[in-house]
């Protein structure tokens, strides 16, 4: 897929996706595949909760095309373990599990507790030592590190003199949200709700935006983002863009549009190689853009 950026969803084994991203009667076995002929990345979700076994790690190899990327979280037993600086066994025997998997996984993802805070910046320091030379994108979610204050400079200063991206998450969508849907309630319950930090640390930004459950009341929120892709896209970066809804039935959906809506700020952008169940998904989708 020749993308000038990366565009993906939280996962790609989800059933709910049957009959909609997938034709009816799909394999488990053959998910991954699938997916990856519609989008090329994946926020892998799954190596957060769960070590993958070397036999998984293999099959996604088999599957996974060569220009695909794979953003690997950290393991919640490295990243929310307690000290940094302890964890760097775990986190060598991390990269060999994910080793098959060569340059796509790309970059590594380090999502830190809300309770990671400035006083522990030394730890992160370590990590960004250790990772050297591999493409690694770090989430902080502590309150101190969104006040525009020198704390929050030190980390923009830490980052950017590692070439380590700040990833931005972008929840305003999900909780403009009044819908008393479990599913709703449930996201804006466990989804942080911070300030919009776009930045540009190194080639290749990183965008999380966890959207509304009515696709087209996206479209405002998106619509500085489709902005800032488009300039990013024309200084030569390669921005990866990870779509979300509350119980992520949708995100495939709100996926498309956002390609949609950002082929008209960049004419010739390159459409996406979509089989016909999607493609009439899209048109759909299409019907409703500006809804």
């Amino acid at each position: 897929m020749n993308l000038p950026y990366f565009l993906g969803c939280p996962a790609w084994n989800t059933a709910d996706w049957l009959g909609s991203l997938y034709p009816p009667g799909t394999p488990a076995s053959a998910l991954l595949a699938a997916y990856a002929s519609v989008f090329n990345t994946v926020e892998g979700n799954t190596t957060f909760y769960a070590w993958p076994a070397e036999g998984t790690v293999a099959r996604w190899a088999e599957q996974m095309p060569a220009g695909f990327r794979f953003c690997a979280k950290f393991p919640r037993e490295i990243s929310h373990g307690g000290d940094l600086r302890l964890q760097r066994e775990e986190i060598g025997r991390f990269l060999a599990r994910l080793a098959p998997l060569g340059a796509r996984v790309t970059p590594y993802w380090l999502q830190l507790p809300a309770q990671f805070g400035p006083a522990r910046l030394a730890e992160l320091q370590a990590v960004l030592g250790w990772m050297e030379g591999r493409p690694l994108a770090v989430e902080v979610r502590h309150p101190a590190f969104f006040a525009r204050g020198e704390e929050e400079r030190a980390l923009n200063r830490l980052l950017r003199d590692h070439g380590v991206e700040r990833i931005c998450l972008d929840s305003r969508a999900l909780f403009s949200c009044r819908s008393q849907e479990p599913a709703v309630l449930h996201a804006q319950r466990v989804k942080p709700r911070l300030p919009v930090r776009p930045t540009a640390f190194s080639a290749a930004p990183q965008l999380r935006f966890i959207g509304h459950p009515a696709l087209a009341a996206n479209d405002a929120f998106l619509a500085p983002w489709l902005d800032k892709l488009a300039g990013w896209i024309e200084q030569g970066l390669t921005p990866h863009v990870y779509l979300h809804t509350p119980d992520n039935r949708q995100a495939p959906e709100l996926a498309l549009r956002f390609h949609r809506l950002l082929a008209e700020r960049l004419p010739g952008l390159p459409p996406l190689a979509l089989p016909g169940a999607v493609q009439a998904q899209l048109s759909l989708i299409g019907d409703d853009a500006h809804g």
